[in-house]
This record gives structure tokens, C-alpha cells and sequence, in this order.
């Protein structure tokens, strides 16, 4: 989080110079100055813009794991499918386990996406396949975790 922070800083400082406005020459003036001109400014396309973050998107701004949004899959049948809902919500579509299935109201919390289930609160957060535990999604990297033994990844 704190790169994405340090990025958007970076690029809101740049943004902020190349809008300075720029100041005529003073009478007598002699000093030269460097002009940038249309031809020396290569155009932006798809291939030259830079990547677009999609958590600082602003259309998914009040969604903090908007990213996420979607369906994760984890052992015997487990997923969890994500949906943005209202800003800083989601819904969470999950088959936890053989005997549990259930649609969750979540919240952008500090590390992931917070839900109660069972009158427990629970966290889903970012980590990769070795972490959660189960042989299957050992060596998977782009995976959420609720607690040891419950995950879900992407392929």
C-alpha cells in the first residue's frame, strides 16, 4: 500500500510541474530558453501509456480491493465470488467449506476485506497459495486467505 501511496505522490508531483505555467522572457532578456514543441512530444497511446492501477482508478476508489472483485477458487469445490456493491462494500458469494454456503456482507477494512460469518468476524486478505495451507494451491501466488486451511486463488 504505501508504494501505491509513494506512486500516486510521484505522479501528482509531475502532473503539478508540467502545469506550471510558463513566464515570458523579460525586456532585454537575452537568455535562451529551451521550447518544447507538438513534434518533440511523442503522441500516448495504448502502448505508451503508462499501466493503470486499478486501485487508484477512480472509478473504483471507494472500493479499496476493487481488484479483487470476481471469482477465486479453492479446494473441492470452495470459491468465493466478489462483488463491488456500494462504496467500500462488497458481497461476498462463498462455499466455505462441505457444509457451508453463504452470501457475506464485506467492508474494506486495514488489510482486506472484513466479514462476519457464523457471528465471527473474519478477514479476507491477500497472500499466496503456500500460506493457506491446503497441497493444492501450494506454489499459487495471486491467492486470498480467511484462516489456515481457507483460500482461494486465481490461475
Amino acid at each position: 500500500m504505501k508504494m501505491h501511496m509513494t506512486l500516486a505522490a510521484s505522479t501528482a508531483l509531475v502532473l503539478l510541474a508540467g502545469c506550471e505555467k510558463a513566464e515570458a522572457p523579460a525586456p532585454g532578456d537575452t537568455a535562451t530558453k529551451t521550447e518544447i514543441s507538438a513534434e518533440t512530444v511523442p503522441p500516448v497511446d495504448a502502448t505508451t501509456a503508462p499501466p493503470v492501477d486499478p486501485e487508484a482508478d477512480p472509478a473504483t476508489a471507494p472500493h479499496r480491493f476493487a481488484s479483487w472483485a470476481g471469482k477465486w477458487t479453492g479446494v473441492e469445490g470452495m470459491y468465493v465470488t466478489i462483488t463491488p456493491t456500494e462504496p467500500e462494500h462488497y458481497k461476498l458469494d462463498m462455499q466455505s467449506d462441505l457444509d457451508t454456503k453463504g452470501t457475506y456482507e464485506g467492508h474494506d477494512s486495514e488489510h482486506g476485506i472484513q466479514f462476519e460469518r457464523g457471528g465471527k468476524p473474519f478477514t479476507l486478505y491477500r497472500t499466496n497459495g503456500d500460506d493457506i495451507g491446503l497441497k493444492y494451491l501450494t506454489g499459487k501466488t495471486e491467492c486470498l486467505k480467511v484462516q489456515d486451511g481457507e483460500g482461494y486463488c486465481r490461475d
